[in-house]
């Protein structure tokens, strides 16, 4: 039996990064619990404290098919290269100079959101398509693919 997954990310600041992810990806923020019109709102009724208001976040596929991505605040910075990371799909079913193109063009428009861009790798048929290696506002590394 599958089951279900939720990516996780531990972070500074939950609200900016849900943010990021939810325009790369075309996710929406997860909305506040029923009964409630907004998220400030749901955590002062919990008893939540306002300095703690932005301890968590998530992003949710408005189609219900791909997986919650968690943003949980923590105390320490990011201190080394992610050893799972996402990959992008922004190119597919592209080769050659329309994959790059399209790959670029992504890339560009994820730096506006605050991406820093890495480096580019080439096409290398028959197993590298070509991917340009990116970081979140917080430096997680993501591929776009």
């Amino acid at each position: 039996m599958a089951r279900d997954v939720q990516i996780t990310f531990d972070c500074a600041d939950p609200a900016k990064l849900a943010a990021f992810w939810a325009e790369a990806l075309g996710y929406r923020v997860q909305g506040p619990p029923e009964g409630f019109d907004s998220w400030e709102q749901a955590l002062t009724a919990m008893g939540v404290p306002p300095e703690r208001h932005n301890d968590a976040s998530a992003v949710v596929d408005p189609e219900g098919a791909g997986p919650r991505l968690f943003f949980q605040r923590v105390p320490e910075p990011k201190r080394a290269k992610n050893r799972v990371h996402l990959d992008v799909r922004a190119a597919p079913g592209l080769t050659g100079e329309a994959r790059m193109a399209a790959l670029e063009a992504a890339a560009d428009r994820l730096v506006a959101l605050g991406a820093t861009r890495g480096d580019r790798h080439e096409p290398a048929p028959p197993l590298a398509a070509g991917h340009i290696v990116m970081t979140d506002p917080e430096g997680n590394e993501f591929c776009l693919d």
